[in-house]
């Protein structure tokens, strides 16, 4: 195969040492990552005119500008940077996992003296426990809603000295256990916690003894409320542990239980957690660009992926085939290392129990697939059916494939901010968003003046990179050198009128559609036209540009809030539904200080003037 003269410099002068080596398209893009004991071997032998190589390695080559490569100290270095590079570069032709944002995971807060238990999505070393990571925040909260009912932890912003004269709300429901006014003590709350993280992971026999023998001894005592408090405990835990199967009936290692399925360049990972004999949760991973690559590989790039973001690494893992001998090797060295020296097995079963495990999390592996396919193909027609719909309605020359929606953002004109989101084929393109600091309007709110200095920013970038596109070395941003399809704007006549303005000045009106959506009645109103268009009430056209509407309102209203508190403006009672100016200047004048609102009872804060009991409910539930 031919190959360019800047690529033959580069694999002349190719290393022998350990190291990664990175691949880059025409555009700069980092295209494909790998690492190698001797980087000037593997490297070449991409470019060998060798049948073996497969259809994705040939597109790969195919698409190669640049090489580059870094040196490190030995293959488990290169195999750790490996990792880091494709978690932060993404690269198309790499096999990585499908969700490209942070998985959330349980924090438990161990170094404070009472500890609270929160979801995150980053771990740190703080001296904080994780459990995680899970493939969705919705499954988090079912968790800690069973958790919190067994294990009432702390969830206020109390400096707990014991001393408090009363509890919250959440003391009398049971949703609290009270160290604040001394109901529990330091040492009893710290081992109600432990026993929380014990019982995630999956360790709940010594609980259970331990809190069956409390619970006598309260009854001999007779103390019969604490011997209740335990008995309801101990129901919550078994009614859990009940739900959990018991696959081995002899004490076995912790394990988890790998399998797959793959179809159309998509694989399904299943994942089966056992921990002391039980079945204590699964979960499931989708991976992309596995076209053209063989099982033990995609299973090997899950292992590194999934356990570099794993909080718990177990004492064995089993798999449904081999992965390539000197792979495994490093990835077990590697994983002692995040298991604290203690050696990980890589296990195969061939038969019995842990056999029928693995060909279980198969068959899960399968039927999930085939359903989020079954799903992602319905959503793809919503989608084409929604830009359809919208072509027709708004009479556009084509489908509506790139769609900008804009949105103002203020206080009483404060802290303005512009936002600008960006819909591709119906779905949210969140690369191309961008936020726009208004400079112009000082003073009074002017949600007009701000639309046009945002719009005029936004296309003076796109005139900007038309100019530059020939020069050598430039590379435009997606989010400004392409114009729309069409263009929403948040607001009524008013604001489109500024807009129409806009297009005018740059030579874009009738080339780039543009429509205004008033708040209300979700009207679309036209340039130059009196008469308003109403969607149908259930059209997918209708969702589509409601959804396009809320992200921007959603996406302009967090950078504002972000911005306000920055500037020492922003209110924690701002954000909450139901209190606006009259309700926050009336709890204000009558509690003296957020911190007063905050301690404050539910009964209290309904008795302020102008509040309600859902007003009320609202404000513990934020400020708790």
């Amino acid at each position: 195969m031919e190959i360019a003269e800047h690529l033959q410099g580069a694999l002349a002068t190719l290393p022998t040492k350990p190291g990664c080596y990175i691949y880059r398209n025409t555009a700069g893009d980092v295209i494909y990552v790998g690492k190698a004991i001797n980087l000037r071997n593997r490297v070449r032998s991409y470019f060998h005119a060798d049948n073996s190589h497969d259809a994705k390695t040939r597109r790969l080559v195919r698409e190669i500008a640049n090489i580059e490569w870094i040196l490190v100290g030995s293959e488990l270095e290169a195999l750790i940077l490996e990792m880091n590079l494709i978690k932060k570069h993404r690269p198309k032709f790499n096999v990585r996992l499908k969700d490209d944002k942070r998985y959330p995971y349980i924090k438990v807060h161990w170094a404070e003296p009472f500890p609270k238990v929160t979801v995150t999505r980053q771990m740190a070393e703080d001296g904080s426990r994780y459990f995680g990571p899970y493939t969705s925040a919705w499954a988090v909260y079912q968790t800690l809603d069973v958790l919190r009912r067994i294990f009432p932890y702390l969830t206020c912003d109390r400096v707990i000295t014991g001393q408090d004269k009363r509890a919250c709300l959440y003391y009398d429901i049971k949703l609290c256990t009270a160290p604040c006014i001394g109901a529990i003590s330091q040492a009893g709350y710290r081992q109600m916690i432990s026993d929380l993280m014990a019982f995630l992971a999956g360790h709940s026999e010594e609980i259970v003894t331990r809190l069956e023998t409390e619970m006598e001894k309260a009854s001999e005592e007779m103390r019969f409320e604490r011997a209740a408090a335990l008995r309801d405990q101990l129901k919550a835990i078994q009614s859990v542990i009940e739900r959990q199967k018991v696959v081995f009936a002899t004490d076995y290692k912790d394990s988890d239980v790998l399998a797959m399925a793959r179809s159309d360049g998509e694989a399904c990972v299943q994942i089966f957690f056992i921990r002391n004999g039980k079945l204590i949760g699964r979960e499931y991973f989708i991976l992309e660009g596995t076209e053209d690559t063989g099982d033990s590989e995609v299973m090997a790039e899950f292992v590194k992926q999934f356990y570099a973001e794993a909080a718990i690494v177990p004492e064995q893992v089993m798999l449904p085939q081999e992965i390539e001998i000197e792979e495994a090797k490093i990835i077990g060295q590697w994983m002692r290392s995040r298991r604290g020296g203690e050696k990980v097995e890589f296990f195969v079963p061939k038969e019995g129990q842990p056999h029928e495990l693995v060909q279980m999390a198969a068959e899960n592996a399968a039927e999930t697939l085939s359903a989020l396919r079954a799903q992602w193909q319905a959503d793809t027609h919503k989608q084409e059916q929604a830009l359809a719909e919208l072509q027709s309605a708004l009479q556009l020359p084509a489908p509506p494939n790139r769609i900008e929606c804009y949105d103002i953002s203020n206080t009483q004109g404060t802290a303005i901010i512009g936002a600008m989101v960006v819909f591709e084929q119906g779905v949210p393109a969140k690369s191309l968003y961008r936020r726009f600091n208004i400079e112009s309007v000082v003073g009074a709110p002017d949600d007009f003046a701000s639309m046009e200095e945002m719009l005029t920013r936004r296309f003076r970038r796109w005139k900007a990179s038309q100019e530059t596109v020939d020069q050598p070395g430039s590379k435009p941003d997606a989010s400004f050198s392409f114009l729309p399809d069409l263009v929403i704007i948040d607001g009524g006549k008013g604001q489109l009128g500024r807009a129409v303005g806009v297009l005018e000045k740059f030579d874009l009106l009738g080339k780039v559609p543009v429509v205004g959506l008033a708040k209300q009645q979700e009207e679309i109103f036209f340039p130059n036209k009196s008469e308003s268009l109403m969607l149908p009430r259930h059209s997918q056209a209708l969702y589509l540009v409601q959804r396009i509407r809320d992200e921007a309102h959603r996406y302009g209203i967090t950078a504002h809030r972000r911005k306000r508190a920055k500037l020492g403006m922003a209110s924690q009672l701002d954000a909450i539904p139901g209190i606006g100016p009259t309700r926050r200047k009336a709890l204000l004048k009558h509690f003296g200080s957020v911190d007063k609102i905050r301690e404050a009872s539910l009964e209290e804060l309904a008795a302020v003037k102008g509040m309600t009991t859902s007003a009320a409910e609202n404000v513990k539930a934020h400020l708790e």
